[in-house]
């Protein structure tokens, strides 16, 4: 049973404030649209972390000094019939990535496979949207990037790679895909910054100090993270034991193919500072894979033995006292469903942030939970 307390505000109003905001920064209408979208499918689908809380710190704040370009460049820098490598030129990651995923779909829909690589790119929002959008075709998507440093390798304490998201999305013959996004690391930055903003204590595990100790007080992991003396653990946990490994490795993949394929940034070269200790855009790469199952046995094929397998898995024998089972993506359906009418509920925080920008903007809009 799903419970809400906040206030909800409609996910149009939601949408026209943040395109009017993006608007105000320089952000051309079209991409500005592109961005508030994929902040508001965050919060759809039920993944705050990555949802409208981060429109002010991530988005706006960045623009505003200047480590953010608001009007987006891309420059293909190198194309084959079924690859291509991008330049963003520091602009919005997201719009770089609504290009990159749609070359890499118009590609695998002639060719069967395709691959896209962004350079010099920024945050581009939940890693899910970009899977999402071969999915809705019918198609398989993945998508990778790197990240701020944050995770620490295994028998390591210093942050060295992103949280670096896998990212897969599978169509099935079922209403919704299989949709797997997650980060390499036990918790990521925008769950931190969603625990500060709802006054939480990081749990105890997710975050090791210089010495090695666990860090649980939100506020300082997340200042101690921009400076080097906190890093996330990677999936798995600390160590060989509970196989940390296995999280670091994946992490050290994503991170390689984030920067090798288009000769991008990486590792430390990703903060925003630069040797002088003055702000500088982040440079991450992105990567966007499309396979076309109807180059293999077929999409319808391929869609019903994806449904059976994922039916199997929740209809397998339940542990003592637990209800059903899930398969990826299906609990982040069920929140869009339930929210669909509802709209993007808003903490404290964030009706601070949006009547924040609202007022230094001068857009003329009154938002519900005043």
């Amino acid at each position: 049973m799903i419970t809400e307390t906040r206030p909800y505000m409609s996910w149009d109003m939601a949408g026209s404030f943040m395109t009017q905001a993006f608007m105000k920064l320089g952000v051309p209408e079209e991409d500005a649209k592109i961005c508030a979208d994929v902040l508001m499918e965050s919060d759809r689908r039920g993944i705050e972390s990555h949802g409208v809380n981060r429109f002010k710190p991530i988005y706006v704040d960045r623009i505003k000094k200047g480590i953010l370009n608001p009007v987006t460049k891309i420059d293909i820098l190198r194309e084959s019939p079924t690859t291509a490598v991008l330049d963003a030129n520091d602009g919005m990651g997201m719009v770089a990535s609504k290009q990159a995923m749609d070359m890499a779909i118009e590609k695998a829909k002639k060719y069967g496979t395709a691959c896209v690589a962004v350079r010099n790119s920024s945050h581009y929002g939940i890693a899910g949207y970009w899977a999402s959008m071969a999915t809705d075709q019918g198609m398989i998507g993945i998508t990778g990037t790197n990240a701020r440093p944050s995770i620490a390798p295994t028998f390591g304490v210093e942050n060295m790679m992103g949280t670096n998201p896998l990212t897969i999305g599978l169509p099935s013959d079922e209403k919704y895909p299989f949709l797997i996004d997650a980060a390499t690391s036990i918790t990521q930055r925008g769950k931190l910054e969603y625990y500060e903003h709802i006054g939480k204590d990081t749990p105890a595990g997710m975050v090791i100090g210089r010495d090695g100790s666990a860090l649980t007080d939100t506020s300082y992991i997340l200042k101690a993270l921009t400076t080097g003396d906190a890093a996330l653990a990677p999936l798995g946990g600390i160590g060989e034991e509970m196989a940390g490994y296995k999280g670091y490795s994946y992490a050290a993949a994503i991170e390689i193919l984030s920067a090798a394929l288009a000769q991008g940034n990486f590792l430390k070269s990703l903060t925003c500072y630069d040797e002088n200790g003055g702000l500088k855009p982040y440079h991450l790469g992105h990567f966007f894979v499309v396979i076309d199952p109807e180059a293999f046995m077929g999409r319808e094929a391929f869609e019903k033995t994806c449904g059976d397998i994922l039916r199997a898995l929740r209809n397998s024998q339940k542990a003592p006292g637990e209800d059903r089972i899930y398969t990826a993506g299906e609990k982040e359906w069920i929140m869009k469903e339930y929210r669909a009418d509802k709209g993007v509920p808003m903490s404290e925080a964030v009706q601070k942030e949006f009547i924040e920008v609202r007022d230094e903007f001068g857009i003329d809009i009154t938002f519900p939970f005043e």
